[in-house]
């Protein structure tokens, strides 16, 4: 029987970056997993969480669990939206045991896309190919607050033709922190210029990242150095056997 997966696609990659949920799609389809997407999905309520709306947050969080409870499995490319669900909306409804057992629930099904592959389908290796030196960037959510950190590495080692290295302090914050950004840009900018210097030194072309949030931030500030890196998400460089 084909593995199932109910797509999560949050809101930065639906809105400006498709093309990450469609490289994601196209990997899984490779590797024989049934999809479904909810077309009716919305925000997961993070935004609105992290500024302090609770009750906001909370009817985005009501919203998304009523879409997804009967999934089999959620997969999503983005550990930090995976975090908001998984973390924090037992805080959400702390007071609330109806909606905190479901809420529960969905949390336990919700996987980040190379946690999902590594993890869940045991999949280390997905057949894909390219042909420079890439550097990881461990986003703030998926590494502290799911834990991933092997996961997306392990699928990049194995990309054939890859030349991966770790740049110094990769698991420091790059200072985007959604609304963290725009209340301190000072710091935010600061802590962007040392994670730029690190990826430079590095002396990779590439930086893959697991969160779109993160390499969107990363990528402003290397096109203001006119510096000759891109950024990629996990997904298209998987995707990228297809691609080439």
């Amino acid at each position: 029987m084909k593995p199932k997966a109910t797509l999560f696609i949050q809101c930065i990659v639906d809105s400006v970056f498709p093309k990450v949920g469609q490289s994601m799609v196209r990997v899984l389809d490779r590797l024989g997993v049934s999809m479904n997407y909810p077309s009716d999905q919305t925000c997961c309520g993070q935004p609105a969480f992290n500024s302090g709306y609770r009750g906001e947050a909370r009817g985005a969080a009501k919203r998304f669990i009523e879409i997804f409870e009967d999934a089999e499995t959620i997969v999503c490319p983005s550990g930090s939206c995976v975090s908001m669900v998984r973390n924090h909306y037992s805080d959400l409804f702390e007071n609330d045991h109806r909606w905190l057992e479901r809420a529960r629930h969905v949390a336990g099904k919700t996987f980040e896309f190379s946690e999902f592959l590594v993890d869940i389908l045991k999949v280390e290796n997905v057949g894909a190919s390219f042909e420079k030196r890439v550097t990881y960037h461990d986003s703030c959510h998926l590494m502290r607050g799911i834990g991933v950190s092997r996961q997306p590495r392990t699928l990049i080692a194995n990309v054939n033709g890859v030349d991966f290295v770790e740049m110094h302090d990769a698991d420091r914050c790059c200072g985007f922190g959604g609304a963290f950004s725009f209340k301190y840009p000072d710091i935010s900018t600061a802590m962007l210029e040392d994670k730029v210097r690190n990826i430079e030194a590095s002396g990779a072309g590439v930086v893959v990242g697991c969160d779109m949030g993160c390499l969107m931030n990363i990528q402003g500030m290397l096109n203001r150095k006119n510096a000759n890196i891109k950024t990629m998400h996990i997904a298209e460089l998987l995707d990228h056997e297809t691609q080439s």
